[in-house]
């Protein structure tokens, strides 16, 4: 008998995409919670936070099937966003009819994406991503993490690296080239520990 509590959420999506329908619904009971939460504290409707949580797995399971999913350890984020953008266009879709109810300054502040479009959710995953990413860079030789700095953090070209490191741009593009493959790397050895 397959134990699904203790398989990865990919291992899930790659037995459910061979064919076993039991894994995805594996799939859904892990996370409807956290997913459904995230919809109704927004839309604060039952019924309708019934009907997007509905529309976000019916999404979900096209994506996946279509090969539109790609594994990056955080399926439950993948996820809610994809709630959240249902919820989104939920909203607009029903504005109309809520514009005589709501007051205009709080309407305003609502639909600005500032406020609706990067949960807070998001913004945790993003500071965690760029820590994660600045650890590993720390990791890199001198070298690669000089062109790193210079070519993404200062945006110079190559031909201005190249001038200012005195090595060939080919030597600058080779340590940028193996930079990337040893954050690669280092990224899989941080997964697999």
């Amino acid at each position: 008998m397959v134990t699904f509590e203790k398989m990865s959420d990919l291992q899930l999506i790659n037995l459910y995409k061979s064919g076993n329908n039991q894994a995805f619904e594996a799939l859904l009971h892990r996370h409807k919670n956290y997913i459904y939460s995230h919809i109704y504290a927004i839309i604060k409707d039952e019924d309708a936070s019934n009907d997007i949580f509905q529309d976000t797995f019916v999404r979900i399971i096209t994506c996946i099937q279509q090969n539109n999913y790609t594994d990056s350890g955080k399926f439950r984020y993948w996820a809610t966003r994809i709630a959240h953008n249902m919820v989104m266009d939920y909203v607009r879709a029903n504005a109309q009819s809520e514009l005589t109810y709501i007051d205009p300054t709080e309407y305003l502040y609502l639909n600005n994406e500032l406020h609706c479009e990067q949960p807070h959710e998001c913004a945790i995953i993003a500071e965690q991503e760029r820590n994660s990413m600045h650890q590993l860079y720390l990791m890199l030789p001198d070298n690669q993490r000089d062109i790193i700095r210079m070519r993404f953090f200062e945006n110079l070209s190559f031909k201005e690296i190249s001038d200012r490191t005195g090595v060939s741009i080919n030597t600058s593009l080779g340590r940028m080239r193996y930079a990337i493959l040893n954050m690669r790397r280092l990224l899989k050895e941080r997964e697999s520990a």
